[in-house]
């Protein structure tokens, strides 16, 4: 699991000693960047990357522009970046439901992270359970309580079958005494909240950066969150570990690759405008409102931590015999 001492150590260890500008006599780069989100608008994943996206451009000295493809559960998107020249102006953003694509390839199609070369493990962040104040449930543990009595009725939207958040529900609901729901897939958390704010779903399980902007209008209520511990800018929203099951924690990370043979110069000059971005204060400011903590840790750091968490998930869905289709 990914935990705050892990990252901490990852990100003191990385993001200190990264320079803070790109020198202006090197060539690389040289013109726009694209920046595939294997997701619709309006998700977690997305979310970050607007954020990121004008501090990232200024440090590199071009723009930098973003590409959303959904669909698959992410696999989409992921083999749109796949296919882009490794030349160094394709990036990827994405989340551990990368690694949940992984840890149930499709057939034919197999697993994707040998395609790609593992660039900046960007930030943490905790997944989220919500639902819309008239969904009668109050608190996580009502859901829960629901959960078991109801198990066929009560319907959770996630971004996918077989993503990072459907598979966290399914460890939470695990942990929690081996609960059962109806999940409800959704082709990402944009499409996800829009159904959630207008009722047509109980509860998701989403992003934390995803749901909480709607907290604060009142058009959603938090349940939960997956971290180690409570949201500073969310404080009355409670941890899974202390409600439902105890000491649970999963978090989801945030990072960029680039397509597989990218020259090592230009993954390095990459890095170090993440790592610099990410350190800016109205950068790290807005990411830690929404839930996600900045990490900036190098590639060979994110890659370790992104096999942890495929081992993880190909544990729950052998456990709950989920397949990547289902």
């Amino acid at each position: 699991m990914l935990t705050r001492r892990r990252l901490a150590i990852a990100a003191s260890a990385s993001v200190a000693a990264a320079p803070t500008v790109v020198r202006a006599r090197d060539v690389y780069p040289s013109r726009t960047l694209r920046l595939i989100v294997p997701w619709p608008p309006g998700g977690g994943v997305d979310t970050f990357g607007r954020i990121v996206q004008a501090a990232l451009a200024e440090r590199l000295g071009q723009s930098v522009v973003i590409e959303n493809i959904g669909g698959g559960s992410g696999r989409i998107g992921n083999q749109a970046a796949a296919r882009a020249t490794p030349d160094g102006y394709t990036l990827m953003l994405v989340n551990d439901s990368f690694a949940a694509t992984d840890a149930l390839p499709l057939p034919g199609i197999g697993r994707q992270r040998p395609l790609f070369d593992p660039v900046t493990l960007a930030a943490s962040g905790p997944q989220g359970v919500f639902t819309h104040p008239r969904s009668g449930l109050r608190s996580i543990e009502e859901l829960a309580a629901a959960a078991r009595t109801r198990p066929a009725a009560l319907n959770v939207g996630v971004p996918g079958i077989a993503s990072s958040q459907h598979l966290t529900s399914e460890l939470l609901l695990r942990a929690a005494g081996d609960l059962r729901v109806t999940h409800i897939p959704y082709r990402g958390g944009g499409p996800l909240m829009q159904d959630l704010i207008a009722g047509n779903v109980d509860a998701a399980v989403v992003t934390f950066a995803a749901g909480a902007q709607h907290i604060g209008n009142g058009s959603l209520m938090g349940l939960a969150v997956t971290g180690a511990r409570r949201q500073p800018s969310f404080p009355t929203v409670p941890t899974i570990g202390e409600t439902i099951a105890w000491d649970f924690v999963q978090e989801t990370l945030m990072g960029f690759f680039v397509p597989k043979g990218t020259p090592q110069p230009y993954r390095q000059r990459l890095h170090d405008a993440i790592a610099a971005a990410l350190r800016e204060p109205a950068v790290a400011g807005r990411l830690r409102d929404l839930g996600f903590e900045p990490v900036g840790a190098d590639g060979a750091v994110f890659a370790r931590l992104f096999d942890d968490t495929v081992s993880i998930f190909a544990d729950i869905a052998t456990d709950r015999q989920i397949a990547a289709g289902d």
